[in-house]
């Protein structure tokens, strides 16, 4: 209801401030106006009156042109494109409203700007008509809101100046301001360039950088953050920082922004990046706030860690300076209650007393299951979780995996539950209110792709939950090779980048050159026949006795006997691949222990207490392992057992192991086969070295296996060679060295193998006087370890997780080697591929079937599904690792941990905004550009890519649950109006953005001239309002899907409120747009 006669203009009852200036402004005024802000959307609603004006001052309140970094921070813009409550019809018109502004202006507009922010602050409309002033002062800027024009426009308490020496006064001030060159100048220029950069087409790589400033500006600052931070700590002057590259460097700013917002981190960066510096960086940077670390790895890679210590005062120890502190334990120590690490008493140890946990090889952490047994003890992940993480001091926790995601995402969920101390509302500030929840509805849709037969990740993706995305992307750093490649183009250049990949070498060696050894299949044949009843004595105790020792649980006695001799059977078979030497010994120790064991029998004694030896050295994944620690070593009593029915299946097992170890021993050094074509490798290395970059011949080999039997035996076997060929050899295992040159200790030998990759030069009395040609190793140098002043590497033995090889390579295929070329050589131990994995295969079913039954779960049926889908994709990889050496990222068949993250994206914005960031601040929102589809490699879909931003734009978890890039919408519609890609595929079409502006600065001239002629220059946008609002559409249509879907997949959750849902009738803020024409079009 209007209100009579008020000199009053609120925008309400009173009258609206546009209406005084429509009223007053007749041709031929002169306007005096001032006004913190001014848009051009104001400027075009009032056109048909202010273009008649004769001319029009306009002094900005607020300084947002000039260049003081007094007002540099100046939010919003005082002279702005972006208007709130502009519908998207309105805001994709913008070229045209700033291109008849910016004329305007060249022809009856002068504009200055006070020089200090928050010196004026009044608000002031002076129009003269040619006959008397008019005038009113208040508190309106000239925007659509300020001036009433919006469908919702500002509640303003503006007066209309009705005395004439008032209005006169006025003018006088405004003149005086104007005139005052101290207080104000002339920004009339920047005005207008500002207008151009809004009319102009814009380059497609501005439009590219300014759309991942909006999504991913927050990182931008919390790298700020953190550099400000090393900065004031003096981390800069450690050796650690120092030995850093600069994308690890990059890495450490990422991890501890992570870390600080969510608790935890994990570095998954691919293998040969150097996750270990990267870690020993963020332990530093506890170290120095005086913070407890304990770092837990697996037992093979303990020295990797306890190398840096400063404890051990070594020479060696490139980081000595920094006189690392940090506790080093392994994983399995977790599931012991006393004995001694080094000089740590693992039964006084303060468990709750770290601020940080370091976990290397996290995903063997992968089985959360509280699954006591019958005797209590718990497993490695409770006391992880409920003594280390969950109690005491507060623990922040970075885990380190190069290892794609499993089959069924259950690993993902034990990892992120560490992260969070095992609170299911740990991620809700990421858009997941309850990780079990939604960790269980992607496994389901997982186990749906792998039953459907499909390799293809991209389906698997789009079927994932959106919050899935989110979450990862969140607490994950996952970058690849490439990544580095791409975006340290520079610095790969300065240190020397990686080495190129020659094709493998596959070598199929006969165990015996005379061909008197059974064949791996009849080998295997005879293996599959033994009762191993050495480990399953509780097949043979009475009846009545049984209830003593197989007392229940998922995980009991007998489940425990099966599934160790299944173990057996496999370590055996992967002892002969290794070579005969190994599975000779194995089998004499197997019959040392029957033997012992028939002794046992044979004087019993009716209160005797036996109990199961342990397995001989297996490679095991180390949830297996645990299994048996977890059980614990059971005393059996002899008179419990049916002795005569266990001593039958021991003579039948000895026997049949001593025909085994017959044939195993007519195999002599002189008829190994295998090692015979290893010492042509040598000698052909040795007599035809290769050229490193610097012109030096290099005779470096390494000699990977997965057993110390086979290590030593080559060591032994190699040294005459070795001398021969006049090289120094070495040899490192889990249990100790052996060296030809230097102290035979763990960093002495690798430092004398790799003294460049080392640095050995700086290092205070390091022998200098030769250097380790030969290498023999087993996997307890398998990763972070930088040996790559070698250039050729020789798995002995193929390890049947293709990880596993992909990180032994990954020691020479690193940044920096001075070698051009780096080569693979393959043992498999038979040529007919398919026939091995067949058979490979069939052991690890056994092994499954016994995991099954072990781990009590329920769905056999998935779960076995789920096996067979994971030892399908291994085999894949295995294949194509006969033919081409590959990064983890690339197996296909699977996610990685890399196809959830966005790190690639936020690298481009990191790097660009380095030296533009200023620039791309500056761009106007509603930014456009017009590009080819042609891409390297094919052509995207002609249509439009809109980037939009929800309203309000609060950060609201309800919608981070379907959108992970939540309050803003990335869609991609097609010239048809169907939609390529909605938004809850950002990956896809960042991918595409990025390919199709990455290195167009400049726009597309042909195709911005057709898009004029087309649209009459942004004026007849009729189709493109078709195209924004099919986007609008998809984004209510997925919203309603999706949040239907979360609905239907958990038990207790309900309906958002209205206001936390994205709909169509919703107005959202046209942030950027990519118009993509047909290639044919340019």
């Amino acid at each position: 209801m209007r209100t009579g006669r008020s000199g009053i203009r609120d925008n309400r009852s009173r009258g609206a401030v546009h209406e005084f200036i429509t009223e007053r402004a007749v041709p031929g005024s002169r306007l005096s106006v001032v006004s913190a802000y001014f848009t051009t959307f104001a400027y075009d609603r009032l056109r048909a009156t202010l273009d008649g004006v004769e001319h029009m001052r306009f002094l900005f309140g607020e300084p947002r042109f000039l260049k003081d970094a007094d007002n540099a921070g100046l939010v919003p813009p005082a002279f702005s494109f972006d208007e709130s409550g502009l519908h998207l019809t309105e805001q994709i018109r913008q070229r045209a409203s700033a291109l008849r502004c910016a004329h305007w202006i060249m022809d009856r507009v002068e504009i200055r700007s006070v020089k200090r922010s928050g010196l004026l602050h009044g608000k002031l409309i002076h129009i003269d008509d040619g006959r008397r002033p008019h005038a009113v002062v208040g508190s309106s800027n000239f925007t659509i809101s300020g001036l009433g024009i919006g469908d919702s426009p500002n509640i303003e308490l503006n007066l209309i100046v009705d005395g004439d020496r008032d209005r006169e006064n006025l003018l006088a001030w405004f003149d005086e301001l104007w005139g005052d060159a101290d207080l104000t100048e002339d920004v009339r220029g920047e005005v207008l360039r500002a207008l151009q950069a809004s009319y102009a087409h814009a380059a497609p790589e501005l439009v590219y950088f300014k759309t991942l400033l909006h999504l991913f500006g927050d990182f931008l600052s919390d790298q700020a953050a953190e550099e400000a931070l090393i900065q004031q700590t003096a981390f800069e002057q450690t050796a650690i920082w120092r030995a850093l590259f600069d994308f690890q460097r990059d890495g450490l700013r990422a991890v501890l922004a992570k870390i600080e917002k969510h608790g935890g981190c994990i570095l998954a960066d691919s293998v040969g990046l150097g996750k270990t510096f990267t870690a020993l960086a963020v332990i530093k940077w506890f170290e120095k706030r005086n913070k407890n670390v304990l770092v837990l790895c697996p037992k093979k890679l303990r020295e990797n860690w306890t190398d840096y210590l400063a404890a051990n005062n070594s020479e060696m120890n490139p980081l000595r300076e920094d006189r690392f502190g940090y506790t080093v334990l392994s994983h399995t120590d977790l599931s012991r209650e006393k004995g001694k690490v080094g000089d740590i008493d693992l039964a006084r140890i303060e468990w709750g007393n770290y601020d940080l946990v370091v976990i290397d090889e996290s995903h063997n952490f992968r089985s959360a299951a509280r699954n006591k047994t019958a005797g209590g003890r718990r497993s490695r992940y409770e006391r992880l979780m409920d003594e280390v993480i969950k109690a005491g001091l507060p623990t922040k926790v970075l885990l380190l995996s190069a290892t794609p995601v499993n089959n069924d995402l259950s690993d993902l969920k034990a990892q992120l539950d560490l992260i969070s101390a095992d609170r299911g509302d740990g991620f809700t500030d990421l858009g997941v209110p309850n990780l079990g929840t939604l960790i269980g509805g992607a496994r389901r849709r997982f186990a749906d792709w792998a039953k459907s037969g499909s390799r293809d990740a991209g389906e698997l993706l789009n079927k994932l939950p959106p919050a899935l995305f989110g979450l990862l992307d969140g607490v994950t750093i996952a970058r690849s090779r490439k990544h580095v490649e791409r975006h340290y183009a520079a610095s790969m250049e300065k240190i020397g980048g990686f080495p190129k990949r020659a094709a493998p070498e596959s070598v199929f060696a006969s165990i015996d050159s005379e061909g008197g050894f059974p064949a791996f299949e009849d080998v295997d044949a005879a293996i599959g026949k033994l009762e191993l009843a050495l480990y399953g004595p509780l097949t043979f105790v009475l009846p009545e006795y049984r209830a003593l020792y197989n007392k229940g649980g998922n995980f009991d006695q007998a489940n425990r006997e099966k599934y160790l001799i299944a173990m057996m059977k496999v370590g055996f078979l992967k002892r002969l691949e290794s070579s005969v030497s190994s599975f000779r010994q194995t089998m004499d120790r197997m019959i040392a222990r029957i033997d012992q064991r028939l002794g046992d029998l044979d004087s019993f004694d009716a209160v005797a207490a036996i109990d199961t030896p342990a397995p001989d050295e297996i490679e095991l994944d180390d949830e297996l392992e645990e299994a048996f620690e977890v059980g614990g070593a059971l005393k059996y009593n002899l008179a419990h057992i049916d002795r005569a029915a266990w001593k039958a299946a021991l003579t039948r097992d000895r026997d049949r192991i001593a025909a085994l170890t017959a044939e195993a021993r007519k195999v002599t050094p002189d008829r190994d086969a295998k090692l015979s074509r290893l010492k042509d490798i040598i000698r052909a290395k040795a007599n035809e070295p290769t050229l490193n970059r610097d012109g030096e011949a290099n005779r470096k080999i390494i000699l990977f296996t997965a057993f110390t039997d086979t290590a030593r035996y080559l060591y032994e076997e190699l040294l005459p060679l070795a001398r021969e060929c006049r090289l120094q050899a070495a040899l490192v295992t889990g249990d100790g060295c052996r060296a030809t040159f230097g102290r035979e200790r763990f960093q002495d030998v690798l430092v004398n193998f790799a003294p460049r990759a080392k640095h050995r030069a700086l290092m205070r009395g390091a022998e200098t006087g030769g250097e380790i040609d030969l290498l023999i190793a087993t996997d307890c140098i398998s990763e972070g370890q930088n040996l790559q002043d070698a250039d050729l590497l020789v798995n002995v033995d193929i390890h049947w997780n293709p990880v596993r090889l992909i990180q032994r390579f990954g020691r020479i295929d690193r940044i920096g080697s001075r070698n051009p070329t780096i080569r693979m050589v393959n043992f498999w131990p038979t040529e007919d591929l398919n026939r091995y994995l067949r058979l490979k295969d069939r052991v690890e079913a056994r092994m499954a079937l016994a995991d099954l039954s072990a781990t009590g779960d329920d769905d056999l049926l998935n779960a076995r599904a789920e096996a067979d889908g994971d030892a399908r994709w291994r085999d894949e990889q295995l294949l194509r690792l006969k033919d081409e050496v590959f990064d983890l990222e690339e197996t296909g068949g699977g996610v990685t941990l890399a196809d959830f993250a966005l790190d690639d994206f936020r690298a481009d914005l990191l790097g660009f905004a380095r030296a533009n960031e200023q620039a791309l601040r500056a761009a106007p929102l509603g930014l456009h550009a017009i590009v080819p589809s042609k891409v390297e490699g094919g052509a995207a879909d002609p249509g439009v890519i809109f980037c939009l931003r929800r309203r309000p734009s609060d950060p609201n978890p309800e919608q981070a649950k379907i959108n992970p890039l939540d309050p803003h919408y990335l869609v991609y519609v097609k010239d048809d109006g169907s939609v390529r890609f909605g938004f809850g595929q950002p990956k896809p079409i960042l991918e595409a953005y990025r390919a199709l502006c990455l290195g167009h600065d400049a726009p597309f001239e042909a195709l911005c001239n057709a898009f004029d002629d087309e649209t009459g220059h942004g004026e007849k946008m009729d189709r493109y309002d078709g195209l924004i609002r099919a986007a609008v559409a998809s984004i209510g249509e997925t919203s309603a899907t999706r949040t239907l879907a979360a609905l239907a997949g958990s038990r207790g959750a309900r309906v958002p409120d209205g206001a936390a849902q994205a709909r169509a009738s919703l107005d959202y803020d046209l942030i950027t747009w990519l118009i993509v024409r047909p290639t044919e079009a340019v």
